[in-house]
């Protein structure tokens, strides 16, 4: 994909000389002669992937410029240019999130190697941090990759279901990602970074689905030599995903819609019903 590079600078021949180095490597370069611009240009949404910053201008400089996109949650790589060197800046830039600076004039290599490295970099950093929020149970919606009109569907659908409590069943093709769908719609919810527990029903046993979704009691059969909490109890607070739910024997299914009426759970062996505070999202 052409990735597009914001030049902040108020000098138009340095522009002029950067967007046809930029153009020249296949990038698409647009411009903004002050920071005011600059701000406008990514509060408003349009496609930015790196900003080359001029320090020194006149109105707010390229220093609080960066610090204001920082401070607005713009996170695009910054790489600062400066006509003086003057180290201070440079560091105090690097210190506010720059990712690289070069000094004015600076041949096209060094241009187009600096902007590589820093868009390099900041996929792994994104990816990083994408793996972090899928630990965590906090990936949401604004996290998936994909712009198609479907897509935008799905992700509108599910920002919208992820706002209420009611059980959500997904349905799709094996493969086409429903279970990526439930993770956003937990990451999305007031329930993200609570458990977010999967299970697929069709790969467990027959015999063991009860003890496994709804737990048992230490002794309540042959082979029960400890307490078995149960996917409902290990998802409380969180999310419980059935994956393939379609492939549990009925009377399983009786117990399912006990626990969806009533929030509770009926261990194997258990004298008493235990409470649960589980969101359920299905899937087949």
């Amino acid at each position: 994909m052409t990735k597009t590079v914001l030049v902040v600078d108020d000098d138009p021949t340095q522009r002029r000389l950067i967007q046809a180095v930029l153009e020249r490597e296949g990038f698409v370069a647009v411009h903004a002669e002050n920071g005011d611009q600059a701000i406008a240009r990514l509060q408003s949404g349009a496609a930015t992937d790196l900003v080359l910053l001029d320090l020194v201008m006149p109105g707010i400089t390229g220093q609080d410029t960066l610090k204001e996109m920082r401070a607005r949650g713009h996170n695009q790589p910054v790489i600062v240019i400066t006509a003086t060197g003057g180290i201070d800046t440079v560091v105090a830039a690097m210190q506010a999130g720059a990712c690289d600076f070069f000094v004015k004039p600076a041949s096209p290599e060094r241009i187009i190697v600096s902007i590589r490295n820093a868009l390099n970099l900041g996929s792994l950093k994104s990816e990083v941090e994408r793996l972090k929020k899928h630990a965590t149970g906090r990936a949401s919606f604004a996290d998936m990759v994909g712009n198609s009109p479907a897509m935008t569907m799905v992700k509108r659908l599910g920002e919208r279901a992820a706002k209420s409590s009611i059980p959500i069943l997904i349905t799709g093709e094996s493969g086409v990602g429903k279970e990526v769908i439930a993770r956003a719609v937990h990451g999305s919810s007031d329930r993200a970074g609570k458990p977010f527990v999967a299970v697929n029903c069709g790969a467990i046993p027959e015999n063991l689905i009860e003890s496994i979704l709804f737990g048992h009691e230490k002794g309540s059969f042959t082979g029960a030599t400890d307490k078995h909490l149960g996917k409902f109890q290990e998802a409380n607070g969180g999310t419980l995903f059935l994956d393939e739910v379609g492939e549990l024997p009925l009377d399983m299914q009786v117990k399912l819609l006990r626990v969806l009426q009533e929030g509770e759970v009926d261990a194997i062996g258990s004298k008493r019903s235990l409470k649960v505070d589980v969101r359920i999202v299905s899937a087949t």
